[in-house]
């Protein structure tokens, strides 16, 4: 109420032409700065992955998301593979944004013929002003079904060992208009695993983030720690780097990275490629918006172009 008082005082006073109308605006822009409004941080990352891993965009209610992910075979198989472009993994997901908060999504990828559905849903949202929140906060789990064909055809198997989870807190922060950084703890269970004395669960620890070169064009890197354990020892760490590319409607990623895999069960306790001997592979991902139900009160986290904050 005396914000409004104020202004309407000032409004007075400059159409009367009293002098003392700049004084006012001062003491109006000190009473803002004592009481500002709540503004929450938009557009951490560009998009729903910041490489291969999860980041803590949603699509927003009414809106599906279509992305497409693909890797090639590693660089040091040479000229005749073609540096790897003569081989490919591919995954086609839609992710759907049900609430403000929540959206689910599926996916088919080939390697491993892994069927997958998630959620994400959002806990905390970064915001500036009276009651700020310093971060961003989500919720991101997902179940993978693997289909191909029984490495053993006559014994009893069971449909539950084709199963496997992921558990996951993204945990974000948005430092500038230029830099966004993400810690991703998280566990993977696999119901089936090879031998006895392999791991079905598996604890991991990821960091990303994001520098932003332009509205259109940023950095990004991520990496994934295994915590110590059999599988840490059987498999290599997942580094991936890459460039976020925004071109109207789309966001167009592309990426080197030493995995193979492009869900979470898959990529983060089974890389088996080694940055050192060359087992780079060349990924991208394309995402693409629709706006299914409108609703002009929600803007996309998967917006066109970034504003200035």
């Amino acid at each position: 109420m005396i914000v409004k008082k104020i202004i309407t005082l000032i409004l007075i006073l400059k159409s009367i032409g009293i002098g003392y109308a700049q004084d006012l605006d001062s003491l109006l822009q000190e009473e803002l700065n004592k009481n500002p409004t709540k503004q929450y941080v938009e557009a951490t990352f560009k998009a729903g992955r910041i490489v291969l891993g999860r980041s803590i965009e949603n699509a927003s209610k009414g809106e599906l998301v279509f992305l497409i992910s693909h890797h090639f075979g590693t660089v040091n198989q040479g000229v005749s593979n073609f540096f790897g472009l003569d081989e490919s993994s591919i995954r086609f997901g839609f992710e759907y944004g049900l609430t403000k908060t929540l959206s689910i999504g599926v996916g088919r990828s080939s390697y491993n013929k892994v069927y997958d559905g998630f959620f994400k849903l959002k806990l905390l949202r970064q915001s500036n002003g009276k009651g700020s929140i310093p971060l961003s906060l989500s919720l991101f789990s997902n179940i993978g079904i693997t289909s191909v064909d029984w490495s053993v055809a006559d014994r009893d198997n069971l449909f539950e060992s084709r199963i496997s989870y992921n558990y996951q807190l993204l945990i974000a922060r948005k430092f500038s208009n230029r830099i966004s950084l993400q810690l991703t703890p998280g566990m993977v269970h696999r119901n089936l695993v090879k031998t006895k004395e392999d791991e079905n669960d598996v604890f991991s620890l990821g960091a990303g983030g994001r520098f932003k070169l332009s509205n259109r064009f940023s950095i990004n890197a991520e990496y994934f720690y295994l915590m110590p354990g059999k599988t840490a020892d059987d498999y290599f760490n997942p580094f991936s780097i890459g460039f976020d590319i925004e071109t109207g409607g789309h966001v167009f990623q592309i990426f080197v990275t030493n995995s193979n895999a492009m869900i979470e069960q898959e990529f983060i306790p089974k890389t088996n490629g080694n940055w050192n001997d060359g087992d780079i592979r060349i990924g991208f991902n394309i995402s693409r918006v629709f706006t299914i139900i409108k609703n002009k009160t929600i803007e996309s986290d998967f917006r066109p172009l970034e504003k200035k904050q």
